[in-house]
């Protein structure tokens, strides 16, 4: 069918709503990167960087979301938020693991040097310096903030080492012997590392190596995630400034295939990286493992203005991530596809949870969903935003895959704030932040494009 109804509406996911379904939406007001992502004790728990106080970025708390399934997540109020000397200007990123019962977060808190006197939640000339804490909790939902936090790694004094503002966001794993940590840092404004750390006990970390790529890479590498697959290993890293050009957004997340030493802790990066997602909009992901043992990340959507609900930010689908050679594939997650089960009949209403459009395009072919158009050039998927999205200088509103190997089978899901373009299951993804989409599918020829919604439709 080249015509299909949509969704449309207004939205149903704003204000204080506390369920949530498919796509994570902040509560009110501002959330960014995920934070302590995992799964635990029946449950996945999502933390996210949120500001209680304002549609806008200040001092950091976390908030906390809980999902049986990855599908439908209820928003469970803060977890951390800033209560001692090392985190008193904002909780920062980090992430989480389970001993014996209990989980653990580990996290960066900031102090700011030079408050700002006209704004308390910003500091001048980014003059603060960061720590690195932990705090545990026996159910994953209730944590001592007041006695509770433990600094396990103070501010860094050595230049040569790392940077003592830009190091943050520790992501923590356990290894064959011990635990491992892995933070982001800088070497003097110039370029990013990283810093890895080992452990016996949690609470003692010791430096053990670190790993770079010069200049060209960013000049500081915030919200590492490395991690093993079945098909090899995996870095995750958010570059600040990685881009040159004059769009926006300059800070980027990729991927990289590397290898990796546990008792040298020695890291080898390759020269090429791919985006995690060619959207460009992505920001800040963190993984862990499902209940079937996959590796699955979540993301940031980063947003250019606060909805009409006066909140801004959310979180992508979830991803299944592999590595098959040396390329990463970001599918979409089992769940996710199965709650998209049923066939809408030409002309009905998507669900509240909006909808999936699957179909695959030949050379030349262009599919408009509501003002955002998806076509095929060549070997490559192009979208285009423009007429979805507000115009400000460097608004980024062209985006395109590399090169395609294995077909051109796209599966679009499509939210009021957001559309993912899976392509090939997962060979690369779109995903764009959008605004005002209209409730029609109309298509440059003869396409056929099949409709899936959630249970719950909209009558």
């Amino acid at each position: 069918m080249c015509s299909a109804q949509s969704a449309g509406g207004k939205n149903r996911y704003g204000g204080s709503m506390k369920r949530q379904r498919l796509h994570l939406k902040a509560p009110d007001n501002w959330v960014n990167d995920p934070n302590g992502f995992i799964y635990y004790k029946g449950y996945y728990h999502l933390f996210y960087q949120y500001f209680p106080y304002g549609p806008r970025w200040g001092t950091m708390h976390w908030g906390h979301a809980m999902s049986r399934d990855l599908v439908t997540w209820e928003h469970k109020g803060l977890a951390l938020y800033p209560s001692r000397r090392e985190d008193q200007n904002g909780c920062f990123s980090g992430s989480a693991i389970e001993v014996d019962g209990k989980l653990y977060l580990t996290y960066t808190g900031v102090r700011y040097e030079v408050v700002n006197p006209e704004d308390p939640h910003t500091c001048l000339d980014e003059q603060f310096e960061s720590a690195q804490l932990m705090i545990s909790s026996e159910d994953g939902v209730h944590f001592d903030n007041e006695n509770g936090k433990e600094v396990i790694i103070p501010p860094i004094t050595d230049p040569e080492l790392g940077d003592r503002t830009h190091t943050r966001d520790p992501k923590i794993w356990r290894g064959k012997d011990a635990w491992y940590l892995v933070l982001g840092s800088t070497v003097k404004e110039q370029y990013g590392e990283l810093l890895f750390y080992r452990s016996e006990d949690l609470h003692t970390w010791t430096f053990v190596n670190k790993a770079w790529k010069g200049p060209d890479y960013g000049w500081m590498w915030e919200c590492p995630d490395y991690f093993e697959t079945e098909g090899g290993k995996v870095l995750l890293v958010s570059p600040m400034k990685l881009l040159k050009n004059d769009e926006k957004e300059k800070n980027q997340s990729v991927c990289f295939p590397v290898e990796f030493d546990e008792e040298t802790c020695r890291m080898e990066i390759p020269d090429e990286y791919s985006f995690i997602d060619y959207g460009l909009d992505l920001y800040a992901p963190q993984t862990t493992v499902d209940s079937e043992g996959r590796r699955v990340m979540e993301a940031w959507l980063r947003m250019p203005k606060v909805t009409e609900g006066g909140w801004i930010g959310m979180f992508c689908s979830p991803r299944v991530v592999e590595r098959r050679g040396g390329h990463i594939y970001f599918r979409m997650h089992p769940n996710i596809r199965s709650a998209y089960s049923k066939e809408a009949a030409e002309g009905q209403q998507s669900s509240a949870d909006g909808y999936m459009a699957v179909f695959d395009l030949n050379d030349g072919e262009s599919v408009d969903i509501g003002g955002y158009v998806i076509s095929r050039n060549g070997d490559h998927i192009c979208t285009d935003r423009s007429r979805v999205y507000p115009g400000f200088e460097g608004a980024h509103l062209l985006s395109e895959t590399p090169g395609l190997k294995e077909g051109f089978h796209l599966e679009v899901l499509v939210d009021e704030n957001l559309i993912e373009v899976y392509v090939n299951d997962g060979e690369y993804v779109i995903s764009n932040a959008v605004y005002g989409i209209g409730d029609r599918i109309t298509c440059s020829r003869d396409t056929e494009i099949r409709l899936y919604i959630t249970e719950e439709t909209v009558e």
